[in-house]
């Protein structure tokens, strides 16, 4: 079966920076829901369209197309009274703005004289990245699959 849209695809894949270097790669296979569901990066979904079990792909993504341009007005310096006790570099928090009750991620990168900098981008933000993925299951998506956008089950959303 071709990947077309509302099908279930499962696959593998590594990321690599420029410089050939391993930034990310899965552990279980992923499973997501092709057909601009947003579940799966738009440059990735149009490489894996039309491609069978077996298929590889290889995309390379500039920033824009893969996880945006690094915005320093994302970055922070805030007081370390503000953050829990037990606060350390890595630490991911989200926060939610009073007035627009959006809600935003941010990573702790630094801890030094009482100060606490966090940061608001994708930890790849700003990255030219390569995705090579390899293709190991597809079939049709159920209607309920359908209906909520994206996959149930194994390696899926559970409800």
């Amino acid at each position: 079966m071709q990947i077309t849209e509302n099908t279930a695809v499962s696959l593998n894949y590594t990321m690599f920076n420029m410089e050939g270097e391993i930034i990310d790669k899965n552990h279980e296979p992923i499973v997501y829901l092709h057909g601009g569901y947003d579940n799966i990066l738009p440059a990735v979904e149009a490489a894996l369209e039309g491609k069978n079990v077996g298929d590889t792909v290889t995309v390379t993504m500039a920033p824009e197309e893969a996880f945006g341009e690094f915005d320093p007005e994302l970055v922070r310096e805030e007081e370390i009274g503000l953050f829990p006790p037990d606060i350390e570099v890595g630490l991911m928090f989200e926060t939610r703005d009073p007035e627009t009750e959006e809600s935003f991620q941010f990573r702790v990168t630094a801890i030094d004289s009482g100060r606490v900098t966090v940061d608001g981008n994708h930890p790849l933000a700003g990255m030219t990245i390569r995705f090579e993925a390899s293709v190991l299951d597809v079939r049709a998506a159920s209607a309920e699959e359908v209906a909520h956008g994206h996959v149930h089950g194994e390696h899926g959303h559970q409800h």
